[in-house]
């Protein structure tokens, strides 16, 4: 699979995830909890691979203005990380509070992977050779792998 499908796939899945989480209700505690951790896990992962895979070469490939949106993406991502994650997993899942920071979280996603999608991969397949694509896919499918197992070795 080619790195932009592979992307364009997280993103359906945390999409997927997040409209889940949204129409759960304050009675749905369990599964608010079990929801966000999935999220959480997703978006660490998918992280991981666009910041030490994917955005390096579309960086290295394009313009300063490609570079640039790189880093819009990386601040875009430490924002949820650093700021919008903790305080989500603090907040009581039984409260509205919860939800209204769940609508949040959902809507700075959704905000970043159109800008992805709509300016950034089609930029990507201007600058990088379809070999080139599969061949960050297939590193892209390894660090994945790597990266679940690390994971799941923490949780145990």
């Amino acid at each position: 699979m080619n790195a932009i499908e592979l992307l364009k796939k997280d993103h359906e899945t945390v999409k997927d995830l997040l409209g889940k989480l949204e129409e759960t209700t304050e009675r749905a505690v369990q599964t608010r909890k079990k929801l966000l951790a999935k999220i959480e896990q997703e978006l660490k992962i998918h992280t991981e691979l666009e910041e030490q895979i994917f955005y390096p070469a579309f960086r290295q490939a394009g313009s300063k203005d490609d570079a640039v949106m790189t880093v819009e993406a990386k601040e875009e991502h430490r924002a949820v990380e650093a700021l919008v994650l903790p305080d989500i997993k603090e907040t009581p899942p039984s409260t509205i509070e919860f939800s209204g920071r769940v609508k949040v979280l959902k809507e700075l996603l959704e905000h970043h992977i159109e800008e992805e999608e709509r300016d950034m991969f089609p930029q990507a397949r201007k600058l990088l050779s379809k070999q080139q694509l599969e061949q960050l896919g297939e590193s892209m499918e390894v660090l994945r792998k790597s990266l679940k197992s690390s994971i799941q070795a923490d949780a145990a």
